[in-house]
């Protein structure tokens, strides 16, 4: 199950090449930053009032929604899951105040 991020990704990657007529994926790379941003956007805010409701399977949905948009913007970026997945090892185990102190320095 954990390699799922490692096939999206590749799907993501593989999606740049094609028709933005023929691929959900590749129309918000056609329509640029501005369009992915608001696209994650409006999945976070889906995913807000899923979880306002309690309903485990709107949250599961919603959040879905969220990291594959995510995982789009990060392709956008020439960025993996890897790149993040990295960033979250790097904090574990480290107190949320002392990460926060960090990146305010």
């Amino acid at each position: 199950m954990s390699d799922i991020l490692q096939q999206l990704a590749a799907v993501l990657e593989q999606r740049k090449q094609e028709s933005a007529d023929k691929s959900y994926v590749a129309s918000l790379y056609a329509k640029g930053l501005d369009n992915i941003l608001k696209k994650i956007g409006e999945e976070a805010a889906e995913t807000i009032i899923a979880g306002k409701s309690g309903d485990k399977q709107k949250i599961i949905y919603e959040t879905a929604d969220l990291w594959f948009h995510s995982m789009v913007l990060l392709a956008n970026e020439g960025l993996g899951p890897d790149d993040v997945l990295m960033e979250l090892q790097r904090r574990f185990g480290l107190s949320g105040h002392v990460e926060k102190a960090q990146r305010d320095n």
